[in-house]
């Protein structure tokens, strides 16, 4: 039992650290007109308090985890702001602090995702292995032409060509089986 009890604490600390500053975000997304960085942590807590409470659900279960914590993480958001607005009502100004760090008129969730999404998608470059990985990264994201490419890494243009279309058909074959489109 008591493995499986460190098994539990083990997963929870790891959806903790994967998902922290995501529910961060849209905390303090949501509360922003009355919340400060205290209201802000405390909800977060009480989002992982509340995530944990069905631990056993959640580590059998098959669908996205990333959307369940969202959701969780957006009721007890406007929860705290219900009872942050009733509190100090429409004429509580907000600190300056919290004003600046919110002051933007980017979509931080979005931010957040994308920055995600892109991560992974680089993962999946990384794993196609070399020379792969250095051909597509030098030809999308640096904007190289084949034949400085092949220059770079010591081979021929029509061999960095080849490499580059099997590349990028098994990029396109892993992103499919991801879900994931462009």
């Amino acid at each position: 039992m008591l493995k499986e009890e460190k098994k539990k604490a083990e997963f929870a600390r790891k959806i903790f650290d994967e998902y922290c500053n995501y529910v961060y975000i849209i905390v303090m997304n949501k509360i922003k007109e009355y919340g400060t960085k205290e209201d802000a942590e405390e909800c977060v807590s009480d989002v992982f308090a509340e995530v944990f409470r069905h631990m056993d659900k959640i580590i059998d279960f098959e669908g996205d985890l990333k959307g369940y914590i969202g959701t969780v993480a957006k009721r007890r958001a406007i929860d705290k702001y219900r009872r942050l607005s009733d509190v100090y009502g429409r004429e509580q100004p907000i600190d300056d602090e919290i004003a600046e760090q919110t002051a933007s008129d980017e979509d931080i969730e979005e931010s957040y995702d994308t920055a995600s999404r892109n991560a992974y998608i680089l993962d999946i470059v990384k794993s196609l292995g070399e020379p792969d990985t250095t051909i597509i990264i030098n030809q999308f994201y640096y904007n190289m032409k084949v034949a400085e490419i092949a220059k770079s890494i010591s081979m021929t243009t029509a061999a960095v060509q080849k490499r580059s279309k099997r590349a990028r058909e098994r990029l396109r074959a892993m992103l499919m089986e991801a879900d994931i489109t462009l």
